[in-house]
């Protein structure tokens, strides 16, 4: 049964990014839908699709999932040989509990740092709260990292990576200081083909517009 995952544009829907991660780093087949944001029918086009009015979508069938990490999940009980949680209960525990954090926290950081993959700004002044933000991101990396020896935090690709990768394009996209194994994650996430092929889509989204 066909895959259909509808996003927003790839410059700067960072929820987007992290289900279409998924499928791409796993080779789960898929089709895209892509809804360029901020235009006078995007409400309307997104409300075709999703209940609440939100991006991303995963259709499938006559399912309908609307949240990035209920898709995830989703995609998890669906290819269970895929890895896409850790195989240790502990390790799964931690993994599901930094992904949760993610997905419900760091609110100073989205709003002063915001995704947008096509730009390269200097460093800002940070916030007291951004920089906590921060900190706290950095620990759970340093935390994983340490714990599973890398490359990505659990060891192999899982769908913690994929929550954390619009933080890797923030710190990209607003040139914030990088050493050691965060500087190393961060590049280890940039190098993946389908995240640069994402920034590549972005690009194109930019000089189509």
């Amino acid at each position: 049964m066909d895959m259909t995952l509808v996003v927003g544009s790839k410059t700067f829907s960072s929820w987007s990014l992290r289900p279409w991660l998924v499928l791409k780093q796993t080779n789960i087949p898929f089709t895209e839908v892509v809804i360029p944001l901020n235009q006078v029918a995007t409400r309307e086009q997104i409300k075709r699709y999703s209940p609440s009015g939100r991006i991303p979508v995963l259709l499938h069938g006559d399912v309908r999932i609307w949240d990035s990490l209920a898709i995830a999940e989703y995609l998890h009980e669906l290819f269970p040989d895929k890895g896409l949680w850790p195989q240790n209960m502990a390790d799964r525990a931690l993994a599901r509990s930094v992904s949760a954090e993610m997905h419900s926290g760091f609110g100073a950081m989205r709003q002063q740092l915001s995704m947008n993959v096509t730009k390269r700004f200097s460093t800002p002044d940070l916030t007291d709260d951004t920089q906590s933000d921060l900190k706290r991101v950095f620990d759970i990396w340093n935390e994983c990292l340490n714990r599973s020896g890398g490359p990505f935090l659990f060891g192999s690709f899982t769908i913690a990576d994929a929550m954390y990768a619009p933080v890797t394009t923030r710190l990209t996209t607003y040139s914030i200081p990088l050493t050691g194994a965060i500087e190393k994650y961060v590049h280890t996430m940039g190098a993946l083909p389908a995240m640069q092929e994402w920034v590549r889509s972005a690009i194109g989204e930019a000089e189509g517009s």
